[in-house]
């Protein structure tokens, strides 16, 4: 007769070693928290969270900040939000630096904020000035947008040429200019109730409350038919029959003394009315 086999005659079971410590270190107490859970502690953010890291990292000063079209796709609109929520950098100086000619010096003048107060930007840097929108919503930079998005304007003396003003020219007195469009990006993102994902949203919502009621309509036939042993199934269940049976028939009184069941079952397709045989 051969000797009976296991498991354990092909592998040994390892005796644990015991815990070696030496004298210069102290034995940390084992925490009552496993650490999966620990790390799930640890790496778990709400969006509050983000968004607060997100305003500190951001580069506060125009001209030293990252070309939005750098960013990754996905991150820019959160970044965009960011930046409108901290608003247009605007530091009002003693004295702003001078520039030009040394015959014609001229310099930032803070009262130009109130003339444009949600783009107009300064950067203390370079002493140049920025548009915040056309920085987040245009396209990469061309002839109407590089200068004040990429480069800087500094040639303070044409501010106060009437219409020649070039904060004026950047602005566009058409609809479609760049500038303009960047306000309408703006207003579209920070309408965030019209944004496509809070209207798949709600219309998922409303689907599932229309798939709820006709659930509950096809339920109740059921029980009711069933308390009083009445059959569900009829004879011909077809579109043109006078009597579709018992189920059927409920049913659709149902809809017609009840507006919601009503509106749920007949705008639906016939496989989602719960009304199959199978079902």
């Amino acid at each position: 007769m051969s000797k009976h086999t296991n498991l354990f005659t092909f592998l040994k079971r390892k005796e644990p070693e015991p815990a070696t410590t030496t004298t210069n270190e102290e034995v940390m107490p084992e925490s009552s928290t496993p650490v999966i859970e620990q790390n799930i502690f640890e790496t778990h953010r709400t969006e509050t969270d983000e968004t607060k890291d997100l305003l500190l990292s951001l580069e506060r000063y125009p001209g030293l900040r990252v070309p939005m079209w750098d960013y990754r796709y996905e991150k820019r609109d959160q970044t965009r939000r960011a930046y409108l929520k901290l608003k247009p950098y605007q530091p009002i100086l003693k004295s702003f630096l001078f520039s030009g000619p040394d015959s014609h010096h001229r310099r930032f003048q803070a009262s130009w904020y109130k003339r444009f107060p949600d783009w107009l930007e300064y950067s203390t840097s370079k002493n140049v000035a920025f548009c915040l929108l056309c920085y987040l919503f245009a396209d990469k930079p061309n002839r109407n947008t590089k200068t004040f998005t990429l480069v800087g304007f500094n040639n303070w003396k044409k501010v106060n040429d009437g219409d020649n003003c070039p904060f004026i020219t950047h602005v566009g007195g058409g609809p479609c200019s760049t500038h303009n469009n960047s306000v309408r990006a703006k207003i579209d993102l920070l309408n965030d109730r019209g944004h496509i994902r809070h209207a798949l949203i709600s219309r998922r919502e409303e689907q599932i409350k229309r798939n709820r009621v006709r659930l509950m309509t096809s339920i109740n036939v059921v029980r009711l038919l069933t308390l009083q042993a009445c059959p569900l199934k009829g004879h011909n269940e077809s579109e043109n029959s006078e009597n579709r049976g018992n189920f059927l028939e409920f049913h659709k009184a149902f809809a017609r003394y009840n507006d919601k069941v009503s509106k749920a079952i007949e705008n639906t397709d016939y496989n989602a009315k719960y009304v199959a045989p199978s079902i």
